[in-house]
Formats: C-alpha cells, structure tokens, sequence
C-alpha cells in the first residue's frame, strides 16, 4: 500500500492525474472541487471521494467509511 499525494496548479491537471495514478487507487478530494462545474461533474462521476475539509469530524467519518469499504473489497 502507499498513498500519493497530487498538488495540482490547476484544475486541467486532474485529467492528467487519471491517467497516471494505479487502478486500484481510490482519490480523495477536497469538497470545493465539486464545485468546479464541469471538472467537479466529471471527478463526481468517477468516483472520486469528496471531504470536507471544514467539518472534520465528517471528513474523519468519510475516511474511516471508506477504510473499511476498501478492506472489506480487498481494493
């Protein structure tokens, strides 16, 4: 396991980012990016995981839901 972390100058860099991160890798975002109209629809659909960063007691939860999503698929 590893984890990679992409710090991106603009929003266009995301479609690079699709292309090289492993399959089995599972993203995280920040919640804001959902918001970025088309870019946001299109992170949406596939599948990233969106966290709000203000909230950390959701941001907490939705990281631990998706810790046990992935054990218990073997991702």
């Amino acid at each position: 396991p590893f984890v990679i972390v992409c710090n991106h100058q603009a929003s266009l860099d995301l479609m690079g980012m699709v292309e090289v991160i492993p399959e089995r890798c599972v993203p995280i975002a920040k919640r804001e990016l959902m918001y970025l109209g088309t870019v946001g629809w299109a992170c949406w659909l596939s599948g990233i995981i969106f966290i709000d960063r203000h909230r950390r007691d959701a941001a907490i939860e939705v990281i631990s839901h998706t810790a046990s999503t992935m054990r218990r698929e073997n991702v």
